[in-house]
């Protein structure tokens, strides 16, 4: 981790209209799951749908891809990477801090308002809201090292994560068999299952199969990351 890295890129991430985006899109799940509690609706059945298709499968792949594309994608884009590749920083250390930003990002606006709108709905019952949010959190690691390997990897990054949450992880990874072993959806909803006794929850893919996924990812993402970077020269970046 490098402080300095890490201090200029939250900056930036915080300062620009990606920073609405990040506040508006949990306050409106926040604001649904109010309105629900407030009028009787949120047994849990209505619990888990909105955990499940807007905590999980829609705002957690948009703000992990707003965070991980965001925090360095821009910088590779308009040359401002130059200054960063110019100082004696390792490139590891580079990808490991913006990782580490976008994590941080995805806790701040996906995990934390999945276990407030969790407990908002049902409360502590089945152990939904906890689960849901560890779910959330093992998948926002994931989907972030994606993201960020895309931004260092892609000019194109928004518009290729956007397909591939869309099209891969939220079409065919829901109503494809065959897909759902290949999406970080389900295996976050695998680690979810595993952890509520919720029986509206139910996930395709074994829980032995999802958690080494998940970290294999994980890592394959931060490696393609740093390799990509290290074959990015200064006269590239400009």
């Amino acid at each position: 981790m490098n402080s300095t890295i890490a201090m200029i890129t939250l900056r930036s991430m915080l300062g620009r209209r990606r920073a609405l985006i990040l506040l508006g899109l949990p306050a409106l799940m926040l604001v649904l799951a109010g309105i629900l509690r407030a009028t009787g609706i949120a047994d849990m059945e209505v619990s888990v749908t909105v955990l499940q298709r807007i905590a999980l499968m829609t705002l957690l792949p948009l703000l992990a891809l707003i965070a991980g594309t965001g925090v360095i994608g821009p910088e590779i884009d308009d040359g401002q990477i130059m200054y960063v590749l110019t100082k004696p920083v390792p490139r590891q250390v580079i990808v490991l801090t913006k990782l580490a930003v976008a994590i941080g990002l995805v806790v701040v606006f996906a995990v934390l308002p999945t276990l407030v709108a969790g407990l908002l709905l049902i409360g502590t019952a089945e152990g939904l809201a906890s689960a849901f949010t560890v779910g959330v959190l093992v998948g926002g690691i994931a989907y972030a090292a994606i993201f960020v390997a895309l931004g260092v990897v892609s000019r194109n990054a928004v518009t290729v994560g956007l397909l591939y949450a869309l099209v891969w992880e939220s079409l065919l990874g829901n109503f494809a068999p065959g897909a759902r072993s290949a999406s970080v959806q389900q295996w976050a909803l695998s680690v979810t299952d595993a952890l509520t006794g919720a029986a509206d929850v139910t996930s395709t893919v074994d829980l032995g199969v999802a958690v080494p996924l998940l970290a294999l990812v994980t890592v394959a993402g931060a490696l393609l990351a740093v390799v990509r970077l290290r074959s990015l020269s200064v006269a590239s970046a400009e």
